[in-house]
């Protein structure tokens, strides 16, 4: 297992972590591009979240927020993810890479009752991209991060919610350092999508917990 020290190396190796397998409009499944997660997690790094830190990613997916950082130098990361499918595959991505000390857990995370000590999550849940989506299930997430013991939440939401979140946050003793804002794009992978691909405005907030 060897350390990645440069963003564009660390770019290269998420690009080579497969897409989910069997993706679920009712999970909002769509996996985050390269050029976001890697600029995200390189801030993070940057910002002395990841190295030396033990991380926690839910809704993890194919594991792109579990397995890069143990390649930044984060002491071991655990995914939790609802789909088997994903975490099926985050296993053998991370096997194939020679990634040590990583945790695959296949659990919603209302039933996730483990208490794990944790200095960082990351988490890119269902956040409301589609227009018969269910809203407000990124809060879930939200909600479930306070119960541990993490100083530091990197968390995706829409960014047309941003006033309200911003006031959710404050509400619940969590102090927004930074905002993180992408273009996400929702590529042609359901059977209802009528374009190539579409541009959401995201915003992810790097929260003291």
């Amino acid at each position: 297992m060897k350390k990645i020290t440069r963003k564009k190396h660390l770019e290269m190796m998420i690009q080579s972590i497969p897409n989910h397998p069997k993706p679920d409009v009712g999970l909002e499944q769509y996996s985050t591009p390269s050029f976001i997660a890697s600029d995200l997690l390189w801030n993070a790094f940057s910002l002395g979240d990841i190295e030396n830190k033990n991380i926690l990613d839910l809704c993890c997916g194919t594991g792109i927020f579990t397995i890069a950082p143990v390649l930044l130098g984060a002491n071991f990361a655990i995914g939790v993810d609802i789909d088997i499918n994903s975490v099926r595959l985050a296993r053998e991505v991370a096997d194939k890479l020679n990634v040590d000390f990583v945790k695959f857990i296949n659990k919603d995370i209302c039933d996730l009752d483990e208490m794990f000590d944790v200095d960082t999550i990351f988490q890119n849940p269902p956040f409301g991209s589609q227009r018969k989506a269910k809203k407000g299930r990124d809060l879930k997430f939200v909600k479930k991060a306070l119960g541990f013991s993490a100083n530091v939440l990197y968390s995706f939401h829409m960014a047309s919610t941003e006033e309200y979140l911003i006031n959710y946050y404050q509400n619940n003793d969590l102090k927004i350092t930074h905002i993180f804002r992408y273009k996400f794009p929702i590529p042609n992978i359901y059977e209802f999508h009528t374009k190539e691909k579409k541009d959401i405005d995201v915003i992810v907030f790097r929260a003291i917990v």
